[in-house]
């Protein structure tokens, strides 16, 4: 058999491919809108236009490419395939994982330490310490999403409304009733939880795609309840001058009591954004140890029987409503957590903060990482959320496309162009095995392409 790369028809296809790109970047890209004064001028950009064409000119033949080539590989068969014993050894990222998550876990624990002597002071590291930190909470976002979408199975679109409540439970019981945060933080939790079953009921006998709508409309019912329900929330304006945490009873404060003055340190505002990384580190390890610890449980094992067949579920006498509930209210139970841990960093609460496109970045994570993939979320979560910041120091890209271009601009059309890649080449996530929940005897691996989600 020879490879079957038929190059005139991959040439045609990859310049019909330019030409729709072309078409879709006359009213996106070809001009550029500059105001001077009360004038508003518009300025070619051509030469972006034709870049643009040429690379995905030259991705889509390159596609073709692969294509065939993945297609020769797969139709030739191997001189050992029908002799070759078949072993259940551990797999390369298994072996890599037994060292890299030990020294991950060391970078994010001394992270601060290391952005300190790398930019020679607590203040000039106030930035990447902040990055952390919004990393770490779509992190733990991401863990507590995947106990719904990765291990039972359950589409849910609306994750970022349980996030909602987490944050104005504290915000409303800490301005309104004077509790601190280390209250506030298991109540915001517990009325999260308490909402996710209230979701959970309606949707027990749905799936699939009316799951994933019913989920959606839970999320912007919240949302507009945040906006409408003026007396409690506050509307629109949202809640403003919530309560800081403190360092158990010790305020982040310059004078006398505070957290400096205590610990015998001068006083320096980055103390407070210190403790809060620490903080949101501690609740996402908490997350990520509770989930492993009920994935070997039988409840954990009821969810994965839950996701991979419903019926045969059932046929096993599993009490799927039971099973679905404590999927539900888990999962909301951390994004409660995590909602709570953002009102307590940004002080300031306001519905436009947990509108759908926070449920869609959540959930790209957890399908992006791999669904049940705890490793693979947390690498997922630094590239869509660490990625756009990367843009921002991208600056040497102006040398090319000129002095007015700003990369951060396309984090919108890399972000779609990188999740159309991962279904292609990726359709699993980044890492799609894991090591199974239950060892009988043996350690041994369970390849993605196993199972029927692909995660082990």
């Amino acid at each position: 058999m020879t490879r079957n790369f038929d190059l005139g028809a991959a040439l045609k296809d990859a310049f019909k491919t330019a030409l729709i790109m072309l078409g879709l970047s006359i009213p996106i890209l070809a001009y550029k809108t500059d105001q001077s004064g009360a004038d508003l001028f518009l300025t070619p950009r051509w030469g972006l236009v034709a870049i643009i064409c040429a690379i995905v000119f030259g991705l889509r033949l390159v596609l073709h490419a692969f294509t065939a080539s993945r297609a020769y590989r797969q139709a030739t068969p191997s001189a050992h395939q029908a002799t070759e014993p078949v072993h259940g050894e551990p797999s390369a990222f298994q072996h890599v994982s037994r060292f890299a998550i030990p020294f991950f876990l060391g970078v994010a624990l001394a992270f601060p330490f290391l952005i300190y002597l790398i930019q020679g002071g607590l203040n000039e590291s106030r930035y990447w310490v902040d990055l952390g930190i919004l990393i770490l909470t779509y992190v733990m976002l991401g863990w507590g999403l995947n106990i719904v979408v990765g291990l039972a199975g359950l589409l849910d679109l609306g994750y970022v409304a349980f996030y909602a409540v987490g944050a104005y439970s504290y915000a409303l019981l800490s301005t309104t009733f004077g509790l601190s945060f280390w209250i506030c933080l298991p109540l915001a939790g517990i009325l999260a939880a308490f909402w996710g079953m209230i979701l959970g009921f309606p949707v027990l006998r749905l799936r699939g795609d009316y799951l994933a709508i019913v989920t959606l409309a839970f999320g912007e019912i919240v949302r507009l309840v945040l906006i409408n329900w003026v007396d409690l929330t506050n509307g629109g304006a949202g809640i403003s001058s919530i309560p800081r945490a403190t360092f158990f009873g010790i305020p982040f404060t310059a004078g006398e009591g505070g957290f400096a003055a205590t610990f015998g340190l001068e006083f320096n505002g980055m103390h407070r954004m210190i403790f809060l990384y620490y903080l949101i580190l501690f609740l996402a390890l908490l997350t990520n140890f509770v989930t492993m610890r009920l994935r070997k449980l039988p409840v954990g094992r009821a969810w994965e029987a839950l996701r991979e067949d419903e019926i045969a579920c059932r046929s096993l006498g599993i009490n799927t409503t039971n099973t679905k509930l404590t999927a539900f209210a888990i999962g909301a139970m951390f994004g409660g957590f995590a909602g709570s841990f953002f009102a307590v960093r940004q002080g300031f609460v306001s519905p436009e903060s947990f509108n759908f496109l926070e449920s869609a970045i959540i959930l790209a994570i957890v399908v992006l990482g791999g669904m049940g993939s705890q490793i693979g979320v947390a690498i997922a979560a630094i590239v869509l959320v660490g990625g756009p910041e990367v843009l921002r120091n991208l600056t040497f890209l102006q040398a090319v496309f000129g002095s007015g271009f700003d990369p951060n601009e396309y984090r919108l059309l890399l972000f779609g162009a990188g999740m159309v890649a991962m279904m292609v080449w990726r359709p699993r996530g980044l890492i799609s095995e894991r090591e199974p929940s239950v060892i009988l005897k043996e350690r041994k691996a369970i390849s993605g392409s196993l199972v029927k989600e692909g995660h082990g």
